[in-house]
């Protein structure tokens, strides 16, 4: 009754413009045939297809030769600009209303080629160490940039050819060419820009472009660290393009079964490989970490695997174990073949003995935290299903793990393999025998059976996997509160800049400055911390814009890739992972696959076909748009010779438009080419100043090889200090001098430049400059033992030079400042022995440092001080 109503709406409606009807289908046929639809009048559906004495069966034919399914999603569509009112759009281009419509693009070949590209990214990411290192980036990013600029071009290119083919047919058909109007102008142009837009997910690009904004502003205004913004910036432009990429691969047909696969290969590349290193099969330098403090670990061993890190490493193994553990879920709660049933179980051992092996408590509790919300988010009878799928495997990992921990992870190759060997066979045999018991229903008895297995494997892979806990939290809690102390720290950095932060890498040239006991943290060990410190609230609000927007899509459309998400979130609020690109690419990859399935599920609604529906009595701007639009329609038509003013109105209407969409194109492509075409740029810049450094870092110290390698790093990557450093050593004093007082326009807050420009002074015999710039370094750096021994030793030789040069006072004055650095040494030293708390950094009174105290001492009073060199011939 209700299409009825609809239908007779307007019918009503077409009569009224009867007169009008004949030239509105003439200017927008052209169109309606560049884009794939069919404009079909309602009353061709009621009347059985017959209009005007015609047929539309054919027409009718072409346009359902899909599936028929009706999508609600797409029927009531008020406003449309490229279609009139009172017309069932019906697009054929299947499932994908909003992507391209031309099968050029649309076609398998290019999902093919998008699937493989993104999943090479991505497992790029998981062999280059995460991504964690700016030099692992580069290549990445060269890949990347220059695979998007080529299918650019090639899309550009395929348009033009696209609308060639399209005026050679209708050459051929020979079809009168009916003039374009200024709407066809417009909409050929803009709607080519409009369906980019409207690619499902496509906007998320504009979070990590807003990152990388908010970095290349503060590199180009200053920051405490050019270099530091500009990775920083290279890093979250790589996120961007990555997200583009992943948001069309999403939009694609299939493009979910690539998704699901590309996440696959990566959870199992990174759990396989890390487990297969501690069996000794799998050379994996660094993938073990080794240590003496049982407060680190109770095994003397973490596994870190491809990450090298075993926190990190944890937290994404927990991510694909969750996403693993809900799909097996959904397979047992029905009955299944043996063979589906074990291909569903079969990551799940080796990934929660990969999560246990990493010893990392943040991982246990955040991956604990997820599952509980996973078993939460579950219906009433689909929670059982997910605990019989955990159970075996839990249970198994736990002995596994167990068994590799008294080893300390270094197992003979053969013991090893027959133990993992054994844990996963007996992980699949217990899996397939709860499910048989579970689902044979025969009485009671089974499903009793089921529920006190899955109690015991639970609390024996309990009792075993928080015994290595107990064992650490036995050996003291020092970890933790070096890390409370690193956050309390940071909160007050942050507080010097709250709003905009201060550029990237802020905490890591910064916290030896202000840290209040001396322990080790390049790292906050807080993403949120970290993205504070650095873009301030600004970055924060961008990036809890992004994660709730990807949590509410997947919580609508794909529930089963929440406890991923969640382990994204918590366990980065406890570490560091997000200085991990990788982890940014996971994140990017389960929205995009949420939306993927969306995409998916409207497919099958649609079917082949949308119907969209733009109902008569639309709103008041809705019908003036329309008017306005038939209006200067019917104005292409009138007659010329009665309407002249009318005509050149038409005229300059139809120039003003024509340039209004040249210049959105050409400002789209411009905009397109210069991010990803800049990005290409400065990362090649950037990765030959990397290579220059290592060919010098190889040669010998002093040759002219070295030189000429570093002066081409300097070239290509001004913004280095580490490049600036080993230049300024190898150039006379002078212009060593200059060359490091220019970096410091780049990176104020290193120390290791004041202390290379306190050397260089003190051998020029300038003490007191050289007391100012060591006490500028020992300001940013004050718990580092060694470079205030250092200072105090160059503080001795400027004194003695302008002894000898006979500049009695300046020498007894830059003696005194010395004297007043080594006493405070001194007090500091005393402070942090007294203070009972962790001296993660060793720092103490150096063995020499006495002794430049004693001659400073002495070159300080009035008598001649006695010249005793034995005490100064070793540097520190």
């Amino acid at each position: 009754m209700k299409n009825r109503t609809m239908h007779k709406g307007v019918v009503r409606y077409r009569r009224a413009y009867a007169a009008n009807e004949e030239i509105l289908e003439q200017v927008f046929e052209g169109s309606h045939h560049a884009n794939g639809t069919e404009y079909i009048d309602n009353r061709d559906l009621c009347n059985g297809g017959k209009r005007d004495g015609r047929d539309s069966k054919g027409s009718r034919d072409s346009a359902y030769h899909r599936e028929n399914t009706y999508n609600k999603d797409d029927m009531y569509e008020k406003d449309d600009t490229y279609q009139s009112n009172g017309v069932i759009q019906i697009e054929g281009s299947g499932r994908f209303p909003w992507i391209l419509r031309s099968e050029h693009y649309s076609g398998s070949g290019g999902t093919v080629g998008l699937g493989i590209l993104s999943i090479i990214l991505l497992l790029a990411g998981c062999l280059s160490r995460g991504l964690y290192y700016s030099a692992d980036l580069y290549p990445v990013i060269l890949i990347e940039a220059g695979s998007i600029l080529i299918m650019f071009l090639l899309f550009l290119v395929g348009i033009r050819l696209e609308k060639e083919q399209e005026q050679e047919q209708e050459q051929e058909q020979g079809r009168k060419q009916v003039p374009l109007s200024p709407v066809h102008w417009l909409g050929n142009n803009e709607r080519m820009v409009w369906r980019m837009i409207r690619i499902p997910g496509i906007l998320r690009v504009l979070w990590p472009l807003g990152m990388m904004t908010c970095f290349g502003v503060h590199a180009w205004a200053g920051s405490v660290s050019k270099q530091g913004s500009m990775d920083e910036m290279l890093r979250w432009s790589l996120l961007g393009m990555f997200t583009l990429l992943t948001a069309i691969l999403a939009a694609r047909t299939n493009g979910a079964r690539w998704l699901a696969c590309g996440w696959q290969m990566a959870g199992g590349l990174l759990v396989l490989s890390g487990i297969f290193a501690v069996c000794g099969i799998l050379p994996l330098p660094f993938g073990v970490m080794r240590t003496a403090d049982p407060e680190i670990s109770s095994a003397g061993a973490r596994l870190g695997g491809l990450l090298q890190y075993p926190n990190a490493y944890g937290a994404v193994v927990g991510m694909y174990a969750l996403e693993r553990l809900t799909a097996a879920a959904r397979v047992i709660a029905r009955p299944v073949p043996a063979g589906r049933l074990i291909a569903a179980v079969l990551p799940l051992m080796p990934a929660q003995a990969a999560l246990l092996l990493s010893e990392s408590r943040g991982a246990w509790l955040a991956t604990g935290c997820a599952a509980v919300a996973a078993f939460a988010l579950q219906r009433r009878g689909a929670r059982l299903p997910l605990l019989l799928a955990m159970a075996a495997p839990l249970a198994c990992a736990a002995w596994l793990y167990r068994q590799l921990a008294a080893a300390q992870l270094a197992p003979a190759p053969v013991p090893g393999l027959l133990a993992l060997a054994g844990a996963w066979a007996a992980a699949l045999l217990g899996t397939l025998l709860l499910c048989r018991l579970w689902h044979s229903g025969a009485a009671k008895a089974p499903r009793a059976a089921a529920l006190t297995a899955i109690v015991l494997a639970g609390a024996a892979a309990a009792l075993m996997a928080v015994a290595s806990t107990a064992d650490r939290l036995a050996a003291g809690v020092g970890t933790g509160v070096s890390r409370l102390q690193m956050w309390r720290d940071a909160l007050q950095l942050w507080t010097e800049a709250a709003w905009l932060g201060q550029g990237g890498d802020t905490w890591r040239n910064m916290f030896r400055a202000i840290q209040s006991s001396p322990y080790v943290g390049g790292e906050v060990h807080n993403g949120l911390l970290d993205l504070a410190l650095d873009t301030g609230m600004i970055g924060i609000v961008l990036v809890a814009g992004w994660l709730l927007l990807t949590l509410r899509s997947i919580f609508y459309f794909a529930p089963q890739l929440m406890p991923s998400v969640l382990i994204f979130g918590l366990h980065g609020a406890m570490d560091f992972d997000w200085s991990f690109t990788l982890f940014w690419m996971l994140f990017i990859w389960l929205g995009a696959w949420a939306t993927a399935l969306k995409t998916e599920t409207d497919g099958v609604q649609r079917s082949g076909v949308t119907v969209k529906y733009t109902p008569v009595r639309s709103k008041s701007g809705s019908k003036s748009r329309s008017k306005s639009r038939s209006r200067s329609l019917f104005l292409r038509y009138l007659p010329t010779q009665s309407h002249p003013s009318a005509v050149s109105m038409r005229s300059f209407f139809h120039i003003f438009q024509r340039v209004t969409a040249w210049l959105i194109r050409v400002s789209t492509v411009m905009i397109i080419l210069f991010w990803i075409g800049g990005t290409v740029w400065l990362t090649s810049r950037y990765a030959v100043a990397e290579v220059q450094y290592r060919q010098a870092m190889s040669e010998p110290d002093g040759t002219p090889a070295q030189k000429v390698h570093l002066m081409a790093a300097l070239q290509s990557n001004p913004n280095r200090p580490d490049i600036v450093i080993s230049l300024a050593r190898s150039l006379p004093g002078r212009k060593a001098e200059s060359f490091l007082l220019n970096s410091l326009s780049h990176s104020p807050m290193h120390p290791q430049i004041y202390i290379e420009l306190g050397r260089l002074v003190a051998q020029f015999g300038e003490g007191q400059q050289a007391g100012e710039y060591f006490e500028q370094a020992i300001a940013l750096n004050r718990y580092d033992g060694i470079g205030q021994s250092s200072a105090l030793y160059w503080m001795e030789q400027a004194a003695r030079r302008e002894w000898k040069a006979g500049f009695t006072d300046r020498a007894q004055q830059t003696a005194a400042a010395g004297v007043q650095m080594y006493e405070r040494y001194q007090l500091l030293t005393e402070e942090v022995e007294a203070g009972n708390v962790r001296n993660d950094r060793r720092f103490v009174l150096e063995e020499h440092a006495p002794g430049y105290g004693e001659n400073l001492r002495r070159l300080a009073s009035d008598s001649s001080p006695p010249f005793t060199p034995e005490l100064t011939k070793r540097r520190p």
